[in-house]
């Protein structure tokens, strides 16, 4: 989801409701701590050169059960934001903690803002020499190959 999408979206709600990729609700009580730019630079495993930039929030959870944040509230820190940063109509990343500190991607659906789980992957398949799917064989095909080999009645051993 880009800043422009989640801004459409807020617009439209009346509460803010995020939704972990396991169906469970991140506690009404959130703050979004964080509202950044991040810029990477980085070389894949082929050798090229790759730029991301993305926009990032941090969700947040403390003891104060009776804080809710207000779509109109995370709006006027968002147009801060763009104005303070300069931020572009990127990807939004959410970072919620987790085990450890778990970054998702932004979707939205029936009203709720959704986390959707991130992977890594290789981004030079073409230079690394993995095959982009595992080869599929028929079965008759692996039974042809090796109806040459021994079998207990054929004496070659």
């Amino acid at each position: 989801m880009k800043l422009s999408e989640i801004k459409k979206h807020l617009n439209q709600l009346e509460t803010i409701e995020f939704k972990l990729p396991n169906g469970d609700l991140v506690p009404r009580h959130f703050h979004v701590t964080e509202v950044g730019k991040v810029s990477k630079t980085f070389i894949d495993c082929g050798g090229t050169l790759r730029q991301e930039s993305l926009i990032n929030f941090q969700l947040w959870e403390a003891d104060d059960y009776d804080h809710r944040l207000h779509p109109e509230k995370l709006l006027s820190i968002i147009n801060l934001s763009e104005e303070k940063l300069g931020l572009r109509d990127v990807d939004i990343e959410v970072e919620y903690q987790s085990d450890t500190i778990g970054k998702y991607l932004l979707g939205f659906e029936n009203g709720s803002f959704l986390l959707q789980s991130t992977k890594t992957a290789c981004l030079a398949l073409d230079s690394c020499g993995i095959p982009s799917q595992k080869p599929k064989l028929k079965l008759s095909e692996i039974q042809s190959q090796t109806s040459n080999c021994c079998t207990p009645e054929s004496g070659c051993c």
